[in-house]
């Protein structure tokens, strides 16, 4: 019995001391502010794997009607949100995918991967877009278009 409270005792001394911990590194925020830029859901797993040093770089791209990014591919990985409009995003078997404003979207990496966005609505098309790409390689580069799309 003595053993059971010793355990008992320790447990509960190990628990506070625990705890005392988490609260004594916590410190309050100060002179710090931010701005939500782009908010978006994912509905399908998100995983980059970088090989190496990578650029992050932020920008936002503006579709106007009719517009089209023409077919294309990445050495790294891209996240995009849609702010406003509907985004047409065909891939390199020329099915496509409509996302529209408050959606996310991650666009493939690689040569192999050619795919092209284009703006079929009324109104621009506005994405905030993430990029993530080896160190020095340009953020996208131009491709021929698919033989399903010739």
């Amino acid at each position: 019995m003595r053993k059971v409270g010793r355990i008992i005792t320790l447990a509960t001394i190990t628990a506070a001391v625990g705890s005392m911990a988490v609260s004594a590194d916590a410190t309050p925020g100060s002179g710090v502010s931010a701005t939500l830029l782009a908010q978006g859901t994912a509905t399908k797993p998100i995983h980059i794997h970088n090989r190496g040093a990578t650029d992050v770089v932020v920008r936002q791209i503006t579709i106007e009607p009719g517009g089209t990014t023409g077919w294309h591919y990445h050495d790294g990985r891209l996240m995009g949100i849609v702010m406003s409009g509907a985004l047409t995003h065909f891939n390199k078997n020329c099915t496509s995918t409509v996302h529209t404003a408050g959606h996310s979207f991650m666009e493939p990496d690689g040569r192999k991967e050619v795919h092209m966005g284009t703006n079929r609505g009324t109104v621009p098309v506005v994405l905030m877009v993430t990029y993530f790409i080896p160190t020095g390689m340009p953020l996208s580069q131009d491709a021929p278009a698919p033989a399903c799309a010739k």
